[in-house]
This record gives structure tokens, sequence and C-alpha cells, in this order.
């Protein structure tokens, strides 16, 4: 007997009145990804959500890159991704680092892009040429698109949440890393290393969008999360060891 997730009728994954909402997607994703997912397999529209999640990560990013506080803490976490692969940092490349950061805005746009339709098409094609391709399944890529953009509703809030923190700790290192919970740990072990890499927004971001391409391929979401977040872990654990095998020492 077959296991697969069946699809939900759409009524049931919103009330009625305002079930193709943006507003209620957004939410459905946060509250209730299943029956959410579900909707929005049957009918999948990406643009709306996709331009409020690049607007909401922009805005963020580039408020705060452009005050005194946040182009510091740029240089600063410039000059320490190249301290921890090794790269020394002299005084005329600190130089570079403070005139880069004062384009706070443009450089607030283009990882803005990066993190928003680059990822959402890029990782939608991955995703295609993984369960269409590989496994059989069946889904659009407008389908898959609406599920990868909709997810990107979780990284969306995890920037509203990190910047006003960014700026109050005068630092853009993540406050949502599992290292919050480790401050015993030197900076530069690598566990220390490893556990910072860890977010738990990007965590559930995986977690939400294997149930979505679970219920849109039809799979056992258990089996999609597990390997979608060990996934996320088993790159964390390489880039770990990158830094390592670089000499890092930050």
């Amino acid at each position: 007997m077959s296991t697969s997730p069946r699809f939900f009728p759409a009524s049931q994954a919103f009330p009625s009145h305002g079930a193709d909402a943006l507003p209620a997607r957004v939410t459905g994703v946060l509250r209730a990804p299943r029956p959410t997912f579900t909707a929005i397999a049957q009918s999948p529209r990406w643009i709306g959500v996709l331009a409020l999640t690049l607007a909401v990560t922009f805005l963020c990013r580039a408020v705060l890159l452009e005050t005194e506080v946040g182009r510091l803490a740029l240089v600063d976490q410039w000059e320490h991704n190249a301290v921890a692969f090794g790269q020394p940092v002299d005084d005329a490349r600190y130089a570079a680092f403070a005139r880069a950061s004062e384009y706070g805005a443009l450089y607030a746009g283009l990882t803005s892009l990066a993190s928003g339709p680059v990822l959402v098409f890029g990782l939608s094609l991955l995703l295609i040429a993984v369960f269409n391709g590989m496994l059989g399944g069946t889904a659009t890529y407008g389908q898959v698109v609406a599920v990868v953009a909709h997810a990107g509703v979780i990284l969306a809030l995890r920037q509203a949440i990190a910047a006003p923190l960014d700026y109050a700790r005068e630092t853009l290192a993540s406050p949502t890393t599992l290292t919050v919970f480790f401050p015993m740990l030197g900076e530069a072990s690598p566990l220390a290393r490893f556990l910072g890499i860890i977010d738990v927004f990007v965590v559930w971001w995986a977690t939400a969008l294997a149930i979505g391409i679970a219920v849109l391929y039809r799979r056992r979401a258990g089996l999609v999360v597990a390997g979608f977040t060990g996934t996320y872990v088993a790159a964390a654990a390489l880039l770990t060891l990158a830094m390592a095998l670089a000499g890092g020492t930050a």
C-alpha cells in the first residue's frame, strides 16, 4: 500500500475567503506548511511572494549597511572571512574593504538578488533535474519555483529579525547560529566554525522546502527533510574542513 502523501483539497489549505491571497500564503508557510504547499502546488504563483521577499531582504540589508555601524560591521565581516580562509589582510587590503563598504546599498542589492531570484531559479532547476530527471517526477518548473519562492519567506523573516540585532551587536555575524548556545568555544576552533555555519533559520527553511517538495512529488516528507537538512550539515562540515586546511585563524 502506498504511503505517499496525498494532495489536500485547496479548501483545506486556507479559509475559503482569501485562499489565494499572498498574506495567507506567507503566513501559511510559517504556520502550516504542508496544507499551504498543497494549495500552492495546485495553483502555483510565485511572482508576488518573490517580489515581497526580495524587497524585505533588500530594505533590511540596505538600511543597515547605509549606517556607519553597518559599514564597519561589513568591513569586519570581510576581514574575518578572509582570515578564516588563511588570507592575510594588510593595511592596503583593509583600506580597500573600507572603500567598498561605502557602496552598502549596491552590496545589499547584489546579495539580495543572489539570495532571492538567483537562488530560487537556480535551486528550482537543480530540484527539477533530481526529482524529474533522476527520480521520474512529473512536476512542472513553475510548480517547483512556486514552492521554492514561498519557502524563501523564512529567509526573509530571518533577515528582518537579524538586521536590528546586527545593528545593536555591531556585527554581521548571524545571531541565529548554533554558536549562541556555546559561547565558551574558541572562535577559531573547528567546532565553533561548524556551529557558526549552522543557522536555525536555514534549517527551518530547508525543512519547509523539503515539506513542499515532498507534497509536490508525493514522497515521504521525513525522508526528504532528512535529505535536505543532511545536505546542509554536510556542506557546513566541508566548509569547516576547507577553512581548517587553508590555515584560517579566525
